[in-house]
Order: C-alpha cells, then sequence, then structure tokens
C-alpha cells in the first residue's frame, strides 16, 4: 500500500495559516507545528498548531483530529481555496502518516517512543514575493527537509534513516508536485485571505505601559529597571536615556527578549547597571506603533535623599512636641503656684 505520508504533510502545512497586520505593509509568516507522540506500535498523539505571525489560528484537537478555530473569521477564511480540500482530506492524511512512520520504524528497527516533529508553512513579503518551507526532525534533531524550488527531500543529518526516508518521499513525484503548489501558493493565497477577514484583530494595537524602579544587589551597584508590559504587536524600542543622551549597547545594559502575556500581549525588562548617586539623571524611553510619534519617557525618580528627609522631617516633629509639651508642663507649674500663693495670701 502507498503511504500518501507527503500528502498528509502537505495538508498539515496548508492548515498553517499566520498573520501580523496589512498584507501591504509587513511581512507575513504561515506556520504549522506538529508534533506526533509514538508510544509504541499501535499508538500515536498528534499535536499542532498554526499561527499567523504570533497569532494562533487553529489548533488540532489530539483527540479526534478536528479544526479548532481561534477566530471567527479564521473559520471563513478556511473555506476559501485549498483550504475546504486539505480539512476534508485531513484526518484520511494523519492516519496514512501516522501509519508511514511505523511502518519505517519497524524497517529500521527503531525504538519506541518516537516523537516527530514538522514546521511547513510559508513567508510572504510586501512585493507579493513568497517562498515557503518545510523541516521535519526525530528526538530533537534535525532528519530532513523539502527543499521547494527543487521539490525534492534532502537529509539534514549524517545518518541511514535521514537518507531512507529522503529516497522513500521522493520517489513520489506527485506528492512532492503538491507539496510545492500548497507551500508556494495555497499558502500565500491564505494568508491574503486570513488577513482579509481578520484584519481588525490582525492590525489591533495595544499601548504599553512602563514602570521604573531600582535594585541594588550590592552596595556599590544599583539596577535600574525598566519593564514594559501590554503591548501588540511585537516590534518595540525600548532604551535608557543619561542626561537625555541614549545609552549605547554595552556590557551595563542588559535587555531581555520579548516574552508572551496570557492576553496575547508582550512584555520585556530592560536593566541598567550604574553606580549609586553619580550625580546623573536616568530615565526610560519606549517607542511604539500604538504611539504613533509619541514616545514614553519615564524618569527614574532617585529616593536616595528620602531617609535623610523623613529622619530631618521626624526630629522636627518630635522637637515641636517637645516644646508643646514643655510649654504645657511650664503653664500648669505656673498656675499652681499662683494658686498657692493666692491660697497663703487669703489665710
Amino acid at each position: 500500500m502507498q503511504p500518501p505520508h507527503l500528502l498528509l504533510f502537505l495538508f498539515l502545512t496548508l492548515l498553517l495559516p499566520g498573520t501580523w497586520a496589512d498584507p501591504e505593509a509587513e511581512t507575513q509568516v504561515l506556520q504549522l507545528l506538529q508534533t506526533i507522540l509514538f508510544t509504541n506500535v499501535s499508538s500515536a498523539e498528534v499535536f499542532g498548531v498554526t499561527l499567523l505571525g504570533d497569532v494562533p489560528i487553529y489548533a488540532l484537537d489530539p483527540d479526534d483530529w478536528s479544526l479548532r478555530f481561534h477566530w471567527p473569521w479564521s473559520r471563513q477564511a478556511a473555506t476559501e481555496g485549498d483550504m475546504g480540500k486539505i480539512k476534508s482530506h485531513l484526518k484520511v492524511a494523519l492516519r496514512n502518516m501516522v501509519r508511514y512512520v511505523h511502518e519505517v520504524a519497524q524497517k529500521v528497527q527503531l525504538d519506541y517512543p518516537l516523537v516527530i516533529q514538522s514546521r511547513a508553512g510559508c513567508v510572504l513579503h510586501p512585493n507579493r514575493t513568497s517562498w515557503g518551507f518545510m523541516d521535519v526532525g526525530e528526538g530533537g534533531r534535525d532528519l530532513i527537509a523539502f527543499e521547494v524550488e527543487r521539490q525534492r527531500w534532502e537529509p539534514r543529518q549524517m545518518s541511514s534513516l535521514a537518507e531512507l526516508i529522503s529516497k522513500s518521499l521522493n520517489s513520489k513525484k506527485a506528492v512532492t508536485s503538491l507539496l510545492e503548489h500548497l507551500l508556494s501558493i495555497s499558502c500565500q493565497s491564505h494568508i491574503l485571505a486570513l488577513c482579509r477577514y481578520g484584519r481588525a484583530d490582525l492590525e489591533r494595537q495595544e499601548m504599553p505601559v512602563a514602570t521604573v524602579f531600582a535594585r541594588t544587589p550590592r552596595p556599590d551597584q544599583l539596577l535600574l529597571v525598566c519593564h514594559v508590559t501590554g503591548f501588540y504587536p511585537r516590534p518595540i524600542s525600548v532604551a535608557w536615556l543619561r542626561d537625555g543622551q541614549e545609552v549605547p549597547p554595552g556590557p551595563t545594559l542588559n535587555t531581555s527578549a520579548i516574552l508572551p502575556n496570557a492576553d496575547l500581549t508582550y512584555q520585556l525588562r530592560s536593566v541598567l547597571a550604574v553606580a549609586p548617586r553619580d550625580g546623573h539623571s536616568y530615565a526610560c524611553r519606549v517607542r511604539h506603533r500604538s504611539l504613533g510619534t509619541r514616545s514614553l519617557l519615564i524618569p527614574w525618580e532617585n529616593h536616595s535623599a528620602a531617609p535623610t528627609t523623613s529622619i530631618t522631617i521626624a526630629v522636627l516633629l518630635l522637637v515641636a512636641a517637645a516644646s508643646t509639651g514643655g510649654f504645657w508642663w511650664w503653664k500648669r507649674r505656673k498656675g499652681d503656684e499662683t494658686t498657692w500663693e493666692t491660697q497663703e495670701f487669703m489665710t
């Protein structure tokens, strides 16, 4: 029986849309990420998600291999073009893929459990040029990759397994042609459909919220931390200003990677190491698309003088309280003496 292994990879690749904003203005990346866990010779668990840029579009239900739509408009986009055919053949493709892996595992006597991962999709540039990609790995290592322009699979490791699978898949010319069509044409069309139906969500903008605070890891060092969160889309610029001038990259400046939040926004931290009481003023500057031509500028307020001020105020209050108490005591004593003198005179 001929394993439509490639077909199944192809179908999965078309399931993978990924989008960001206006297709006329930015590069779009659509990709399907899939993992299959083969526990033994008779079982397989399949997990998959499709991303347009960093936005989740579809997910594969591991229980029944059906598609879950993250957005109402992603369901609409899935009815256009080749996506309709892919949806209808998805389960068949997955079954054939699982069967093919089991056959190869038995042929080369691979040990279970096995983990097969794949990444497939395409990149669409603003000028409408695009290129497709598909990579397959086994056990966390690159195994084979499909070269779209050459319509052939190539090994990505020096092993008999990579050679065997590449040769097997390359013998299916109809399947390799179909895969090239899906990755270079259908994928591009699906990106445009997703951008058209989901424009409002894909072009949304969330303004960043930034706070600045300090940490003192040791007496001779002060770490100024600028925490920026809640922004979307992902691209952002965060810089430190010293006396109004941007601090250049160096060992004293450390900016984290951009990390996702649960609400599909992002966050990052930028940390600047300075000497305590160095006499300079510092501020964190944030630039983001949602701010337009404006920037967020958050100065660091040096509260190092606060303890001295607090102590001074406390001393003044104590002095005032002591003075008031002393005056009250003196007045009361004076009153007592006057009363005693009056009583003595009357007697």
